[in-house]
């Protein structure tokens, strides 16, 4: 099992860490700018080119079945689900192939209706330490197996 992380703004980069020690197992953080990883044996980083959704494109072509991604970002979450991974993201929710199917479809639903201006808005609302201490444990369950 690897661990890939969706990094550029993922807030519980210092959590992953701490679980992937307690559970031993590997981690993979992809992004634009790259991450030292202090020779930690564990981590590895991977710079990818900059450009929308280049992570998830990389991440999409080398995650596997059994792996898990941390990642807020929706439409990345249905394919690693699609290729038999695990998708959580960093509050927390796990996604499966029903739930993550529902959330595409509601994220495409709240766009379009924002398009169109039948409603304002949008974004999420601040990441909490509720959120935080969420994502841990859905995370140490999900490495627990």
């Amino acid at each position: 099992m690897t661990l890939y992380v969706d990094a550029d703004a993922c807030p519980v980069k210092d959590e992953i860490v701490r679980v992937a020690e307690r559970r031993e197992v590997a981690v993979v953080l992809v992004s634009n700018r790259g991450f030292r990883t202090g020779g930690h044996p564990l981590l590895r980083s991977v710079m990818v080119e900059p450009g929308p959704d280049e992570a998830d494109k990389w991440i999409a072509a080398h995650i596997a079945a059994g792996d898990v991604c941390v990642t807020s970002d929706i439409p990345l979450a249905a394919r690693c689900v699609e290729q038999g991974a695990t998708a959580i993201s960093p509050t927390g929710r796990v996604f499966d192939a029903d739930s993550a199917g529902l959330a595409l479809a509601t994220r495409d639903l709240m766009t379009t209706l924002r398009e169109t201006g039948e409603i304002a808005g949008g974004g999420q609302r601040p990441f909490s330490q509720k959120d935080r201490s969420r994502f841990l444990d859905a995370l140490d369950a999900l490495l627990r197996g």
